[in-house]
């Protein structure tokens, strides 16, 4: 079944899912519009955020890099469990326990989302299941672990590319069998409605604190906000801060093996219609990044409609071009970043502007092993 028209984005969004899943998404409808704006759920969300997450985040003006340019970085790395992941999973889980639901199943590929969502589930009582493509529990082995750790049963995934769409699906799958007692705790702004709308709410924390801050920083907004892109919530999310300043370039950016946006063209996947990696026949074809969490074939579809107006621009970068973005401010700043916005980080200083906020979505212990036998 697909109903195209709700949590449309022009073209793109809707909902193409099976019609079991149809009522599943009707109550998580329901149930995200009546707390949305309850000022209990606010006030329930920001103390956690506080005294829990660890909110506001800094926004930290590197010294040593970016030559003639002032780039200040919006500190996500910094959160708890080290990403901004843990901002949709915290607000997610308030919402899952409100619907009465005490399961949750995540999908992962660079394992913060799952990290993420063993804390809260952790923190709330909650049965978690996290399924992660058996080629990224290989590359992202310290975050297996903290999963465990924190008592959520992590389900290889096996079949595919083994990476974060497989790992998705079968989500997805355990969802349809287990819909009346698990609600399915999405990592990015991906899905079907209300999903996109759901997740950019719960991470435009990032980009209300980051224009805040660099007002009272610089006394302007910025020339260019920078993010990387994979199914995209980070970017959403500080993006959602400065959409209406029409001054301020929002640039995404993808791994160049899994440039949805760049390469993309139309299509279905993972229930919404957006900008996919796809063949001639409109079978999804392999996405390749180093980082785990860009290896994805796919975006947000809110993402595929600011392309196509013009308002967020999208560019790529390669392996290569992330991890020699990745030494520099380890060396230079002191700050091992993730890989993924180590991308973000790439082309952020090839940009003709002056005053430019990146967002560092994460810290890279997680990809220690993949960058060291790299450099080996």
């Amino acid at each position: 079944m697909s109903v195209a028209e709700r949590g449309s984005y022009g073209p793109y969004g809707g909902q193409y899912v099976p019609e079991t899943l149809m009522p599943a998404l009707e109550e998580l409808e329901r149930g995200w519009t009546a707390i949305r704006d309850d000022p209990s759920f606010k006030a329930e969300l920001g103390e956690l955020q506080e005294t829990y997450v660890g909110r506001p985040t800094p926004l930290y003006p590197t010294e040593r890099i970016g030559d003639t340019k002032s780039v200040y970085l919006k500190r996500e790395d910094l959160c708890h469990t080290g990403a901004h992941k843990i901002n949709n999973a915290l607000g997610q889980a308030l919402l899952a326990r409100r619907l009465q639901k005490r399961r949750i199943v995540a999908e992962t590929g660079a394992g913060q989302h799952g990290v993420a969502a063993a804390t809260v589930c952790a923190r709330f009582g909650m049965e978690c299941v996290v399924y992660m493509g058996a080629e990224d529990m290989e590359r992202q082995r310290p975050n297996v672990e903290r999963m465990g750790l924190l008592g959520a049963e992590v389900r290889p995934v096996e079949f595919g590319t083994r990476t974060l769409k497989e790992a998705t699906s079968e989500a997805i799958r355990d969802w349809i069998t287990n819909v009346e007692t698990t609600h399915y705790l999405i990592g990015s702004c991906v899905g079907p409605h209300p999903y996109p709308e759901l997740v950019r709410e719960l991470q435009a924390v990032i980009g209300r604190e980051a224009r805040e801050q660099i007002l009272a920083a610089e006394g302007r907004l910025p020339d260019a906000v920078v993010a990387c892109v994979g199914g995209g919530s980070n970017a959403i999310g500080i993006f959602a801060g400065f959409l209406a300043d029409e001054g301020v370039r929002l640039v995404g950016v993808e791994a160049a093996g899994a440039a949805s946006l760049g390469t993309g063209r139309p299509g279905v996947l993972h229930g919404a219609r957006s900008s996919i990696l796809s063949d001639d026949d409109g079978q999804i074809a392999d996405a390749h990044s180093i980082s785990a969490g860009l290896d994805y074939p796919g975006v947000g579809p809110e993402h595929a409609f600011l392309r196509d107006t013009g308002r967020a621009e999208y560019l790529p970068a390669t392996d290569e071009e992330a991890l020699a973005a990745l030494h520099l401010l380890a060396e230079q700043e002191g700050i091992i970043a993730a890989l993924e916005p180590a991308h973000a980080l790439a082309r952020a200083l090839e940009l003709d502007a002056e005053l430019i906020v990146v967002c560092l979505s994460g810290r890279g212990d997680k990809d220690l092993a993949v960058v060291l036998a790299h450099d080996r």
